[in-house]
């Protein structure tokens, strides 16, 4: 129906407000607003911020320092009660779950299990094998200790040992690998009368890098390796066979916890020290050289976990120049393995 009246009709359902009408208070509350916040804090009050975690880097830092200074003046307290990382570190004969028997390869790692009396059930031959010196010694050694010697093809034996293993001719089937436990090491080596240096691996899952550190560790001076149980390479027969042998020597841990086992070795008087690219202290001539120490080496690609960091009391940086970006984690824990014993024996001579 057409609307005559000239006035306009609304939209039916519409309702026009006719006005504003009484206005509720705020109570104050625009007025706070108004009022503005706090000042903002500086950057190195903010836990978050990159000056704040280098002030509580350096933080870290001056305690250690302190503690070194003390600790000159006092023995490494001996501990006489298991701690919380005691109960979380597996026992000495644990391996990690599913391990079965690894085969190790190579003339010089088979050589050294052998010398080292690692357990063996059987050691395998290529016909007509070359002979020499250390080939003579391998089959004099498992006569011996009567470990059955079975000559087999190339072709099995490549089989056996994997397509990427370089076999030399030679290798050695051995059980699961007995682990260590991390404050065991420690209590060998104050025994021994030795000042404490040992490596944590933080995320490593390259079992070439883990036999490249455990040979660095043996020969600059150190007394054993911890691996996490969880998130982490194990000492398999790829590892044993880049340490050459060094995995006969140097005794390897794991670690239920990895921060826990640190904060257990700090407590014994152990400097805990991780490497990274942009750690605020330069390793040339570090300070904390020549106390009991634990170098924490993080993963290639994503460094030290967080938590991790901030357990370590200084996090070290190798110089590099500004065309390398980074350094494989096995030459990274060389280099600073090498310059520690260097300066230890520069410090023991004056």
């Amino acid at each position: 129906m057409k609307n005559t009246s000239g006035e306009r009709k609304g939209r039916p359902g519409a309702v026009r407000q006719g006005g504003k009408g009484k206005q509720v208070g705020s109570g104050g509350q625009g007025r706070q607003a108004l009022e503005g916040k706090k000042p903002t804090p500086k950057a190195e009050d903010r836990p978050y911020h990159p000056a704040g975690k280098r002030k509580a880097a350096q933080d870290r830092l001056a305690a250690a320092k302190g503690r070194a200074g003390n600790s000159a003046e006092r023995p490494i307290r001996q501990a006489s009660v298991r701690t919380l990382a005691d109960r979380s570190a597996p026992p000495r004969a644990k391996q990690k779950a599913g391990d079965d028997s690894e085969i190790v390869t190579g003339r010089n790692s088979v050589l050294e299990a052998l010398r080292a009396r690692i357990p063996a059930t059987t050691l395998y031959m290529a016909t007509r094998l070359e002979m020499d010196d250390r080939v003579k010694e391998i089959l004099t050694l498992a006569t011996r200790r009567g470990i059955p010697v079975l000559e087999v093809m190339r072709p099995e034996l490549d089989r056996l040992t994997g397509p990427d293993s370089v076999h030399q001719g030679l290798a050695l089937k051995v059980p699961p690998y007995e682990y260590a436990h991390p404050l065991e090491m420690l209590d060998q080596a104050e025994r021994r009368g030795q000042k404490p240096l040992f490596v944590a691996l933080d995320g490593i899952t390259d079992p070439r890098n883990l036999g490249a550190i455990i040979r660095s560790v043996a020969a600059f001076g150190g007394q054993g390796v911890i691996v996490p149980q969880r998130r982490s390479v194990g000492l398999t027969a790829s590892a044993w066979k880049t340490s050459a042998g060094a995995a006969a020597r140097i005794p390897v841990a794991m670690a239920g916890n990895l921060t826990q086992t640190l904060k257990a070795f700090k407590e014994r008087g152990v400097f805990v020290l991780g490497l990274d690219g942009g750690g605020d202290v330069s390793l040339p001539g570090l300070e904390l050289a020549d106390q009991p120490l634990v170098l924490v080496i993080g993963s290639e690609g994503k460094g030290l976990s967080r938590i991790v960091t901030e357990t370590c009391d200084a996090i070290v940086s190798v110089p590099i120049t500004a065309t390398t970006e980074s350094l494989n984690a096995g030459i990274a824990a060389s280099v600073t393995l090498y310059e520690v014993s260097k300066l230890r024996a520069e410090r023991k001579r004056k």
